[in-house]
């Protein structure tokens, strides 16, 4: 059913329910006036998005023509400059720096874990709003991050040998981020607060404090005998609680019962890459469970341990400071809320000639609408952006023209809703080719808005893959990370972030650990991403995050980021180097067949999930039975790889067929366990979801950019007609 409004626009019944009934109380904003806003919004910018997405495919079709007639190596210099020529790589702009006002410090000043979390699943959105603040002792002994061997094994009862080790890590945590002024934290046997600052005594007896006192801003209950001291360094803190009554407090001198981190400093609520959103009562969830959040009244009902539980949001943290005073921190991650691409059109709402509309501007208004409800509360009530701001994540932009038609979006969007220009602030998605060669004229189109860039390897990888799909056969995802532009690229996206001035005022983020089952391998690898002068990084999980959170007390990223603006910039013509196979390079049986089966797994694992079952981001496991997270971004790298070799003749549609009946095989078998899964063997032919992982591949070449969106949509569609 559908509702004809004000403006002329048709809208799905469901959604313009919602609008009306819950997401406009209290805003006061009247329907009407709503809808007539946003009918204007389509009449004005929607034919300059389709002139947008028109040129991507102009652009597309020069470049694969250019490289039909330059067969053979790659002329780096004449490349360059066709590039130029057609407008695809473009003049860079004078220099400048942002000018943004009004960003909370999670984002323009403390370094720190974010997290990506669909939000049409409520559970994952609570767990991760909530996830600001984690148990170190539980991240340690939970995970591979320390060892089972000689007898700390996970399993079963409380083992007090893990338990050891894990206290003595967390106190090698400590030791390294806020040494004491002598002795190791390993040592203490009480604490307290004496003369306004933190006084430990040490099993020797010596009573020493901290080797930097001001590390120390709080404790919780009384100054001598306090239930926890609070520490902080390099802008994030740590909470030591003492509970001599629990199992873990009496083993301790002190009564240290755990250590908790300040975890994932901000996370972006996701309508797009992780979200399966086909139809209009699917939107409704996903605005809905995005109002509950700027509300702060999203709750979710669950069975645990046997018994019921009600999630909702954690309140704020109240602190004593070290002068008596009240010290509020914040309870909650700083939510994004990452819109869908651009080249998305959908049905929930016609314009008033009838006609499909660009998602994502429905998107920019629903997420900014749900988020007024934020902006609108008291200066006691816990909000989200304290600073009152409304922080929207705009992925898949090509080029500066597309970002300045989004800041004009979020014009006529803060006009709509009476909101002061520029409430409204952008993150720029580093994670395709013509964004990333033109990054600087791109964050200059929106230097009044831009407060974060973040690279993406796989989406990036993909759009590499589609736009020199005629250059040359690509090598294996798995050479991908060793390739000149890979690098290059994200050298680049925090040079040119520090050019332009986001540092003190923005995010420059870096891509997702996606095995979250190796936290070990995550520790040992991921400090690499603060080091590498990041602010921010993804992680899979709030316990990732949690142990993530080390590497920002071990790297002072703003110290980092000072060196690196002395360093030469990272090259436009190394990131224009296309990952091609060497020439004369054959291919063996073998490698092809291994090739072919670990994208087609891939591929099938992910598609089945989200086809059959409405499921956008999980843990998938590869064909070695190694759980990754994985969402759309993957999906496009393996689906343009394969296409790929099947453009270049390396294997051909049979082959494809053939590996994805052995692996739906496969993958049927990995899900076995699921009462809910629905088997694509034997019947492939008239198998949805198999069907839509073939078209992923054997239509590759045709999907703009090389999105697997059209096809998954298309397919979960049919999945749910044929349900209803």
């Amino acid at each position: 059913m559908t509702v004809k409004t004000a403006g002329g626009l048709t809208v799905a019944q469901s959604l313009h329910d919602f609008i009306v009934n819950e997401a406009l109380p209290g805003t006061g904003i009247e329907a009407d006036a709503l809808f007539t806003s946003l009918s204007s919004i389509f009449d004005d910018l929607a034919p300059q998005n389709q002139a947008m997405m028109d040129r991507r495919d102009d652009l597309q079709r020069q470049i694969d023509a250019w490289h039909d007639q330059n067969t053979g190596p790659i002329d780096a210099p004449v490349y360059k400059q066709f590039l130029t020529d057609i407008g695809y790589l473009m003049p860079v702009v004078d220099d400048f720096s942002v000018q943004v006002s009004n960003v909370d410090d999670e984002i323009a000043n403390v370094a720190g874990p974010q997290l990506v979390v669909p939000v049409n699943n409520a559970r994952y959105a609570l767990n991760a709003a909530n996830a600001r603040w984690g148990s170190l002792y539980d991240a340690l002994y939970g995970t591979d991050a320390i060892s089972e061997s000689d007898g700390a094994e996970r399993g079963g009862a409380y083992n007090a040998v893990r338990g050891q080790r894990v206290v003595a890590a967390a106190n090698a945590t400590l030791d390294a981020a806020m040494p004491l002024a002598q002795g190791s934290y390993a040592d203490v046997s009480s604490y307290s607060i004496v003369d306004g600052a933190l006084q430990v005594t040490l099993e020797s007896g010596s009573q020493v404090g901290l080797k930097a006192a001001e590390q120390c801003v709080g404790f919780t209950g009384s100054a001598a005998e306090p239930t926890s001291v609070l520490l902080k360094n390099n802008g994030i803190h740590a909470e030591i609680v003492f509970d001599k009554t629990s199992p873990v407090g009496q083993s301790s001198a002190a009564g240290v019962s755990d250590v908790i981190m300040e975890s994932a400093l901000s996370t972006i609520q996701d309508c797009e890459d992780s979200v399966t959103a086909v139809d209009a009562d699917d939107k409704v969830v996903v605005y809905r469970n995005w109002l509950g959040l700027m509300k702060g009244t999203l709750e979710e009902t669950l069975q645990k341990g046997g018994r019921e539980v009600v999630r909702k949001l954690n309140a704020d943290r109240q602190y004593t400071d070290l002068a008596g005073n009240v010290l509020t921190l914040p309870g909650r991650s700083l939510l994004l809320v990452r819109n869908v691409g651009t080249h998305m059109m959908t049905d929930c709402i016609l314009d008033k000639n009838g006609n499909d509309v660009p998602e994502t501007y429905i998107d920019a208004l629903m997420t900014s609408l749900a988020a007024m409800h934020d902006l609108k509360k008291g200066a006691s009530d816990a909000r989200n952006s304290r600073a009152g701001s409304v922080y929207i994540v705009k992925p898949k932009l090509h080029g500066p023209d597309e970002v300045a038609l989004s800041v004009t979006l979020f014009d006529r969007v803060e006009q709509a809703l009476g909101l002061a220009k520029n409430t409204l602030k952008m993150g720029i998605m580093d994670e395709e080719r013509r964004t990333s060669i033109n990054l600087k004229n791109c964050i200059s189109a929106a230097r009044e808005r831009v407060i974060f860039i973040n690279t993406g390897f796989l989406d990036r990888t993909g759009d590499e893959m589609h736009t020199s799909m005629h250059a040359g056969v690509m090598v294996p995802k798995g050479e991908m990370k060793n390739a000149t532009w890979l690098l290059s690229y994200e050298n680049s996206n925090v040079d040119v972030g520090l050019l332009c001035g986001l540092q003190g005022n923005g995010q420059i983020g870096k891509g997702m650990w996606a095995i979250p089952d190796q936290m070990s391998a995550m520790l040992a690898a991921k400090q690499a991403h603060p080091e590498a002068g990041a602010n921010t990084a993804w992680v899979p999980s709030p316990t990732a995050a949690t142990l993530h959170a080390t590497h920002y007390h071990n790297v002072h990223v703003q110290s980092v980021q000072n060196q690196l603006k002395t360093r030469t910039m990272a090259s436009v013509d190394d990131i224009l180097q296309v990952p091609l196979s060497e020439p004369g390079r054959n291919y063996s049986a073998e490698e092809i067949q291994h090739e072919l089966d670990n994208n087609s797994q891939s591929i099938l694992g992910y598609v089945v999930r989200w086809v059959n079952q409405g499921v956008g981001c999980s843990k998938v496991p590869d064909i070695n039975n190694v759980g990754l997270m994985e969402d759309r971004a993957t999906l496009r790298i393996s689906s343009q790889f394969l296409a790929n070799w099947i453009h270049h003749g390396i294997i051909d549609e049979a082959q494809v067929r053939d590996s994805m009946e052995r692996m739906a095989l496969v993958v049927d078998q990995q899900n076995a366990g699921d009462a809910e899964y629905s088997p694509m063997a034997p019947d492939f032919d008239s198998d949805i979801a198999f069907q839509a992982a073939l078209d992923l591949v054997l239509l590759g070449r045709e999907q703009a950019n090389g999105y697997t969106e059209f096809v998954l949509t298309k397919r979960r569609r049919q999945v749910k007609a044929k349900a209803s």
